[in-house]
């Protein structure tokens, strides 16, 4: 019995987050969502890259922020539903106010970032602002939503 397979739908529609850094990339801290929204935990992932490497928008944006944080370089995007994503320690490339498509050069990675196994790093979080503040993992926005499973296709043993 042969199964036709499905064709691509709306599910396999790109995502609309793509990521900060060219490849290759490395994770070198994982997300560690904070029990609150004050408590210990790390509000984003590392990724470790070459000093001066290219960051990009993660996603269509605002740019809602753009320069220091204490002692840090800091851009902070607002995006559709009220999503923000950060970038830092990044030389900036944009101002406030001004819109970026997703993959837009925003800055260079400096290095710098604390705790950074590599001579650069680049940290990258995102945060929903609304109901309540909630930390995420920024990975989970490169997702192109649920999987779905298809039958497998033997071509080994074609049926007549």
């Amino acid at each position: 019995m042969t199964v036709p397979l499905a064709p691509l739908t709306a599910s396999a529609r790109a995502p609309r987050f793509a990521w900060p850094l060219a490849p290759p990339r490395e994770v070198v801290r994982a997300f560690e969502a904070p029990a609150t929204e004050y408590a210990a935990g790390h509000r984003g992932v590392d990724l470790a890259a070459p000093p001066g490497a290219t960051v990009q928008a993660a996603g269509d944006a605002v740019v809602l922020h753009a320069g220091p944080v204490a002692d840090r370089p800091v851009i902070s995007l607002l995006h559709a539903g009220g999503l923000r994503t950060t970038y830092e320690p990044v030389e900036v490339e944009v101002r406030r106010g001004q819109t970026v498509r997703r993959g837009d050069r925003i800055g260079t990675l400096r290095p710098g970032h604390e705790g950074c196994p590599a001579e650069a790093c680049l940290h990258w979080g995102a945060l929903r602002a609304a109901p309540t503040r909630t930390y995420l993992d920024p990975l989970r926005l490169l997702s192109t939503g649920p999987v779905r499973l298809l039958p497998a296709v033997d071509t080994t043993h074609p049926t007549h």
